[in-house]
C-alpha cells in the first residue's frame, strides 16, 4: 500500500489545484494512467501511477487546493485499510451518508428528511451543489465516496441515473409550482412548517441568460495581480520608435528559402529581434534595462535572462530565455519554440516562468502598429516589437520611396532610469537591427 502524493513542479511551487480525477475508488491501476490532472497557477499537468493496485481512496476532489508532497490518493491491494495515510479521519458516524427514513407520522419524516439533507449540505464539493441544484437530486440518498464522507459530483450524478430526484411539490411540503427554501428549491423545515401556499401557474422553462459569470482561473487571477501591482506601483513611460527593416526582411527571406541545409529555415523575424536585444542589454551602458528595481536597492545581471512572452489557451506566459546574450541564433530560434510549445501544452516547469531580467512582447503578427507594454515586476523594461509597416521617406535622387519599417515600443521603470538612458538603448537596438549582419558577426553598436 503506497500513497499518492502532490508532486512538487519546481523549487516556486508550494501548492497545486487538482482539475480531473481519471480514476475512482475501487478501479484498478497499473503503472503509466493518468490518475489525476493538476494545474498551478501557470502550467498544467497529468500525474502517471507508477504502482500497480487499487484505488483504496481519493483524499482530495477536484478543485482542492493541495499543498505539494501532501498525499492526495492511496493505492494498494483490495481490503487494505488506507486511513494511516489519512489526516483528520471523520468517524464512521460522520462519513455514513444520509439516508431518508420513513415514518408513520408525516411531520416527523418530514422533519428527518430535511435535517438529513442539511447534513448532507455542509459537507458536498461546490460543484454536486451545483449539479444537484440544476437536476433536483435528492440528496438524502447521497452516497459519498469523496474524501471525509464528501459527497462530490459523480454521487450526484448516480442518484440521476438512478431516477432519485425530487420537487418540491412532490415532497408534499411547499404548494405545486411553489418553490421551497432549501437546497435546490426543495423544502427545508422552516417550508413544513409554514402554511401551505396557494397554487400557482406553472412557470415558463427559462431563456438562456443575457449574461453570465465564470469564476476567474487561476493562471487570469495571476495576470491581473501583477499587472494590477505593475500599474498602481511602478512609473512607467514608453518610448517608441521606427527602424528600417529592409535588411531584416532580406535575411529572413534569405534563412527561409535556403536555409534548410543549414538548420535555420525556422529563424523568424522575432528571433532576430530577441538577438539584437539580447547583444544591446548586455552592453555595460544598458545595464540598467537588464535589472530588478528592489526598492531601496538594483539588482542588475551580468548576462541577459531574456523573458519571452507567450500567449497560450490558459493566459499569458513569460518563459526565461536563460543567458540568451551568449546563445547562437540558431540557438535562441530553437530554444524560444521549446518553450513556447512547453507553455502551450501546459507543461511548462514552472522555474523557467521567473527569474527574467528583460521582456520582450511581440504582437506584429497581429498586425498591432504600435502599443504600451507592461512591466513585469521586478524587471526594469519591456519591449513591444510591432508588425512591419510600409513608409514613405526622401530617395536618392530626391523623390518620395517606399520601404518596410518596424516599430518597436519600450516601456521602462522611471525609477531604476531617466528617458535619456532609455533613448540610448532604443537608438542602439535601432542600429543594430537595422545592420543585424553586422551583428550576426559578431559586432554590436556603440556611441
Amino acid at each position: 500500500m503506497v500513497p499518492i502524493i502532490m508532486p512538487r513542479q519546481g523549487q516556486s511551487v508550494e501548492s497545486c489545484i487538482i482539475t480531473k480525477w481519471h480514476k475512482k475508488v475501487g478501479d484498478s491501476v497499473a503503472p503509466g494512467e493518468i490518475l489525476f490532472s493538476y494545474e498551478t497557477d501557470k502550467a498544467a499537468f497529468d500525474e502517471e501511477a507508477k504502482d500497480a493496485g487499487i484505488l483504496l481512496a481519493i483524499l482530495h476532489v477536484e478543485g482542492d487546493d493541495v499543498p505539494c508532497l501532501e498525499n492526495v490518493a492511496v493505492i494498494g491491494e483490495a481490503g487494505e485499510d488506507p486511513s494511516v495515510f489519512i489526516k483528520n479521519q471523520p468517524t464512521q458516524e460522520e462519513a455514513a451518508p444520509a439516508q431518508e427514513q420513513q415514518s408513520e407520522a408525516p411531520q416527523a419524516a418530514i422533519a428527518e428528511a430535511v435535517v438529513a439533507t442539511e447534513k448532507v449540505e455542509g459537507r458536498i464539493s461546490p460543484r454536486a451543489r451545483a449539479l444537484a441544484e440544476r437536476s433536483g437530486a435528492d440528496l438524502t440518498f447521497a452516497q459519498a465516496t469523496g474524501p471525509h464522507g464528501r459527497v462530490i459530483a459523480r454521487d450526484v450524478q448516480k442518484l440521476i441515473d438512478e431516477g432519485k430526484t425530487v420537487t418540491p411539490a412532490a415532497r408534499g411540503v411547499v404548494a405545486p409550482g411553489a418553490e421551497g427554501t432549501g437546497l435546490g428549491g426543495r423544502a427545508s423545515l422552516r417550508d413544513a412548517t409554514a402554511p401551505a401556499a396557494a397554487d400557482v401557474q406553472a412557470q415558463p422553462a427559462p431563456q438562456e441568460p443575457e449574461t453570465w459569470e465564470e469564476k476567474l482561473p487561476n493562471i487570469r487571477k495571476v495576470i491581473a495581480k501583477q499587472m494590477h501591482a505593475s500599474l498602481s506601483e511602478i512609473p512607467q513611460l514608453t518610448h517608441t520608435l521606427t527602424f528600417d527593416a529592409t535588411q531584416l526582411l532580406r535575411l529572413r527571406k534569405l534563412f527561409k528559402e535556403q536555409g534548410e541545409a543549414f538548420g535555420m529555415a525556422g529563424v523568424t523575424i522575432g528571433d532576430l529581434v530577441v538577438y539584437a536585444a539580447s547583444r544591446t542589454l548586455a552592453q555595460p551602458e544598458h545595464a540598467p534595462l537588464n535589472a530588478h528595481f528592489l526598492g531601496d536597492t538594483i539588482r542588475y545581471f551580468r548576462n541577459v535572462q531574456m523573458g519571452i512572452a507567450v500567449d497560450t489557451p490558459r493566459g499569458l506566459m513569460v518563459p526565461t530565455l536563460r543567458d540568451a546574450n551568449k546563445k547562437s541564433l540558431l540557438e535562441i530560434s530553437m530554444e524560444t519554440k521549446e518553450l513556447a510549445k512547453a507553455c502551450q501544452a501546459g507543461s511548462i516547469n514552472p522555474d523557467l516562468l521567473s527569474g527574467a531580467s528583460f521582456t520582450v512582447s511581440n504582437v506584429g503578427v497581429y498586425g498591432i502598429e504600435s502599443f504600451t507594454p507592461v512591466i513585469n515586476p521586478p524587471q526594469t523594461g519591456i519591449l513591444g516589437v510591432c508588425a512591419v509597416m510600409d513608409r514613405v521617406r526622401p530617395g536618392k535622387d530626391g523623390q518620395p520611396e517606399l520601404y518596410k519599417a518596424m516599430a518597436l515600443s519600450l516601456t521602462y521603470d522611471h525609477r531604476a532610469l531617466d528617458g535619456a538612458p532609455a533613448s540610448r538603448f532604443m537608438r542602439d537596438l535601432k542600429r543594430n537591427l537595422e545592420n543585424i549582419q553586422l551583428l550576426l558577426g559578431g559586432g554590436a553598436y556603440h556611441a
